[in-house]
């Protein structure tokens, strides 16, 4: 296996490599090896989608809110004994 040395890079693509490498928990190494064999076709893609639709409402309910929502979803969390038998 080769080392290889790269020079030149800007620090905003040091920064987004060690972001990401934390992210993922792994090296930065690890993290250039892989986008490497990605972008050359030598290895696929990870086909996760992360979804960040609603985020901007984590932890905005108030408790009148979820005392709320409580109530109107009630008739879901009930289990129809005929229906089962």
């Amino acid at each position: 296996m080769a080392v290889m040395t790269i020079r030149g890079l800007e620090d905003s693509v040091t920064q987004a490599l060690k972001k990401r490498a934390k992210q993922e928990g792994s090296s930065v190494n690890a993290v250039v090896a892989r986008i490497i064999k990605e972008q050359l076709g030598l290895q696929k893609k990870p086909r996760t989608a992360t979804y960040h639709d609603l985020d901007k409402l984590a932890g905005t309910w108030s408790d009148k809110d979820y005392l709320e929502f409580k109530k109107k979803v009630a008739d879901f969390e009930k289990v129809d004994e005929e229906m089962w038998r």
